[in-house]
């Protein structure tokens, strides 16, 4: 609720009893104020009590939000309508303090009687006030009651759907433990339940009878510290039962009688909805530290403040309810104790997923149905259909605070934040493309000692942070892997979309496009189109994500295009011959799948020469059909050796192309380009990422041409060296690659060279990558490497010591079906965090769980994870994995 009307009276009313306000007036003679200061400082103390009501009980509060912002405003006009007044009766050359005049009893005869009028109006109107407020106090009071007597279901733990856990760990960490000083801080989007769970918490039976003094404060984004200040000194007066004066007195003076009044005591305060660290650093000092184990307890949407607050590091971490809890909250909120009729079960279930765990959602949803009337099947089978809408829409509380995370955000957040609604709903986002696609958009303005990827993840961290994007998956290294967006936060998103015309998102077509999007930037086709836009010779368009089927049959009035994701779908185009993709010059980021090798020429391989702004592109081929008649025209290259597949001329001129950042291609060839033709080719030193290639040659003169590559992915068939060997492909030159961080697939036998990389921190050894039954680690191997995956080997015997791994996080063992046990020196390693082992190799297990209890019985924490299947990695992720 909006406390700025009570804020402004509150505030006005401070100056007043402060004598920060008609100083001279009360100093130099009698005034009206001074004679009705008694009134005054009551009118005060109402608007004190309902403030704090309102930090307390902000729901029951809405019911006399209209009250309480219509008798603070008429409060707020009684005294600015007295100056007024004061201002048109009163010469301004009478007294240099003129707008004072009017308060002194003694006026010259010609001004006397307009003053007696306005002194009696303002008495008046002053009483009417005070008689308000304490009719709306007498209210507040019935309420407070009322909210007592259902106290019982709380101490009993019914009613608390969802959150029964939670709130057990809050309250053991409340009056058990420590006697230090402790914190609590309590995190999670909003909506979540963290003010229910800290309320539930604060008012439990245990908490009341355990602390001397209970404070709730809320702070909100509108940091107003007087009224921080009015609050904690109203609960100590309340406590003592007497009165406790602190007009006149600065801030600082008032937080030193905080913190006087709270020393030696046992106290537990509640800072709710904390925004700002620097908030906490201003109100920290007025809690001493006495050993006595007092209790803060700090609610936040964002762990980095979480964090701040909490010097031990260990926040509480609110979680989305499971579709049992919520179908659960909604069936309590709709029916309480009654059931729910049969005919409403099934829909009441899909309305309860629909609200994807968010217990405000549940709450704001329930509100809808309970509505007499409303608890028909047809109606709940239309809120089935439109849950996200009806929630967003319904409730003006619920938009405030979604709206409040977004409203928070810098600037360059907020972009990043609004291209979530790019992608449709519930869909598992991979972080490594979607930062590709901010760094196309140019969303990350990074200088030129930080790697734009870097800042990328940053970015992506931080909202994750202010649980404003849903952590889905982590990868191997321990980085976030793909997220998703809670369906309500993306409604918001796609209303801020629509409102800043960031997006047009396409959700059903029925032979016409939506209006506005000749006037958008950015276009998603969430369903099937056909056809070009009409009457636009050149559309604004810079950005196009293609999540289904768009038959069109030209580029040409996409001229602009900057980024174009196609990988969802194959094209088709109706007539390749319009569709030349080399008309783009302006485009960054390049994903398609196609149907054949023919058509890959066609659309792409001949068009890469002209597209020297390309950073990203991502390739695969539907069919690989094998075409011997193919034949490339490239732009005055000499035709190629016959022996040469014609799937490598695919991509002969990627090598003239010195922007380009990440390549990935599925089955894709890479010419050598030792060849004459290719001599005069420059360093390509914004490579970065260069995956799924196959039979990669690791040459010198490649390698020369990749300094700062720093992801390699290449396939090697067992078939492909069974006769010749590995030496063909040159593995032993990967040494030169000194920036390299992460390398998937590698034969076993050259391992020790491999170990020798300067920055390997990622290694992933698949689908029988490594050959043979022992695998023998030396001194000075794998400085910097944290993750280490082996998927599919006959090793049979590992020899290692924990030296050799000295930073290694992370070990991950699945279908490794010969070997006998991980070696007990993996146990030693210091840096590590995780094991991941196939469940059905017995011996594998019982040396991860044996290891497992060796670090704990010396106070380590190890974590054992058992795999049971492949679903803890597919295959299919790769393109985004890099």
């Amino acid at each position: 609720m909006d406390y700025a009307a009570l804020d402004s009276l509150a505030e006005f009313l401070d100056m007043i009893l402060d004598h920060r306000l008609c100083l001279y007036c009360l100093n130099l003679g009698p005034c009206i104020l001074l004679q009705k200061k008694q009134n005054i400082e009551r009118l005060h103390e109402n608007i004190v009590f309902l403030l704090n009501f309102l930090g307390d009980f902000a729901r029951e509060g809405d019911i006399l939000k209209a009250r309480l912002t219509n008798a603070a405003n008429q409060a707020n006009n009684l005294f600015h309508n007295l100056e007024s007044s004061m201002v048109s009766t009163v010469s301004p050359y009478q007294t240099p303090n003129f707008q004072l005049t009017f308060f002194y009893k003694e006026l010259t005869p010609s001004v006397q009687p307009g003053a007696d009028h306005i002194r009696e109006t303002f008495c008046h109107e002053l009483e009417k006030s005070i008689a308000e407020t304490d009719l709306i106090r007498q209210e507040v009071m019935q309420i407070k009651s009322s909210r007592k007597v259902q106290r019982p279901s709380r101490e009993t733990g019914d009613g608390v759907v969802g959150i029964k856990e939670d709130l057990l760990k809050i309250k053991s960490r409340l009056c058990e433990g420590s006697s230090q000083l402790g914190i609590i801080p309590i995190v999670g989007m909003g909506g979540i339940g963290k003010t229910t769970l800290a309320r539930y918490a604060y008012e439990d039976p245990l908490s009341v009878q355990h602390f001397d003094i209970h404070t709730w404060l809320t702070i909100s984004q509108t940091y107003n510290i007087k009224r921080i200040l009015r609050t904690v000194l109203h609960s100590i007066k309340n406590v003592f039962d007497n009165h406790v004066p602190f007009f006149g007195e600065d801030d600082e003076s008032l937080k030193e009688r905080v913190y006087r009044y709270l020393k030696g005591r046992r106290y537990l305060i509640v800072m709710d909805d904390l925004w700002d660290t620097n908030v906490w650093d201003d109100l920290q000092r007025m809690f001493p530290e006495d050993l006595n184990g007092s209790r803060i307890i700090v609610t936040t949407r964002e762990l980095k403040i979480a964090s701040y607050t909490d010097s031990l590091g260990h926040p509480h971490q609110m979680h989305l309810m499971s579709v049992d809890q919520s179908w659960m909250l909604l069936k309590e909120r709709v029916f309480g104790y009654e059931s729910c009729p049969l005919e409403l079960e099934k829909t009441g279930e899909v309305i309860a997923e629909k609200c994807r765990g968010l217990p405000l959602a549940v709450v704001v949803i329930a509100g809808v149905l309970s509505i007499k009337g409303n608890q028909r099947k047809d109606y709940w089978e239309n809120i089935a259909r439109n849950v996200s809408k009806v929630v967003y829409t319904y409730d003006e509380q619920f938009n405030e605070i979604l709206t409040l995370s977004y409203g928070f955000l810098p600037s360059p957040l907020r972009l990043c934040f609004l291209y979530m609604g790019c992608f449709p709903e519930d869909y598992e986002i991979n972080v490594s493309k979607l930062i590709k696609l901010w760094v196309a958009e140019g969303f990350l303005a990074s200088n030129e000692s930080e790697d734009m990827e870097e800042l990328g993840h940053d970015y992506l961290e931080e909202l994750a942070a202010r649980s404003l994007v849903l952590i889905n998956k982590i990868g191997t290294d321990g980085r976030i892997r793909t997220v998703k967006i809670h369906d309500l936060l993306r409604e918001l998103c796609l209303q801020k979309c629509e409102d800043e015309n960031f997006v047009c998102a396409i959700n059903e077509f029925s032979g016409s496009f939506p209006q506005g999007i000749e006037n958008s930037n950015r276009l998603s086709a969430f369903c099937n189109i056909s056809g070009s836009i009409p009457s636009m010779e050149t559309s604004p368009v810079h950005t196009i994500f293609l999540f289904k089927h768009w038959a069109f049959d030209s580029w040409k009035c996409f001229r602009l295009l900057i980024i174009f994701d196609g990988l969802s779908v194959t094209i088709h185009p109706a007539s390749s011959s319009e569709i030349y993709i080399g008309e783009l010059i302006h485009l960054r980021y390049l994903a398609l799948t196609c149907e054949s090798v023919r058509q890959t020429i066609t659309l792409v391989s001949n068009s890469l020469y002209h597209l020297q702004n390309l950073q990203t592109l991502i390739f695969r081929i539907r069919e690989f059909i094998r075409d011997t008649d193919c034949r490339v025209e490239s732009h005055g290259l000499p035709e190629q050796d016959g022996e040469l597949r014609h799937q490598e001329y695919m991509e002969f001129e990627v090598w003239r192309m010195p922007n380009l950042r990440h390549l990935i291609l599925l089955d894709g060839f890479l010419p050598d380009p030792s060849i004459k033709c290719f001599q005069q080719i420059s360093s390509m030193e914004n490579l970065q990422t260069l995956c799924l290639m196959k039979y990669f040659k690791c040459s010198e003169r490649i390698l020369e041409l990749l300094p700062n590559l720093k992801k390699l992915g290449v396939i090697y068939s067992y078939e492909a060296t069974y006769e010749t060997g590995w030496s063909q492909y040159c593995l032993l030159n990967l040494v030169r690659l000194h920036r390299l961080e992460k390398l998937n697939l590698f034969p076993w036998e050259d391992m020790r060279m491999i170990g020798l990389l300067p920055n390997l921190q990622v290694l992933k050894l698949r689908r029988h990558a490594c050959l043979g039954p022992e695998w023998e680690t030396s001194e000075g191997e794998f400085c910097q490497l944290k993750v280490l995956l082996i998927d599919s080997t006959d090793l049979v015997q590992w020899t290692t010591e924990s030296s050799h791994f000295p930073k290694l996080e992370r070990l991950t063992l699945f279908e490794c079906n010969n070997l006998r046990d991980i070696p007990c020196e993996i146990g030693e390693i210091a840096t590590l965090q995780l094991i991941e082992v196939d469940i059905r190799n017995s011996s594998v297990v019982e040396s991860a769980v044996l290891i497992k209890e060796e670090q704990e019985s010396f106070g380590n924490v190890l974590q054992v994870r058992f795999l049971k299947s492949r679903r803890w990695e597919k295959f299919t992720s790769w393109y985004y994995n890099y």
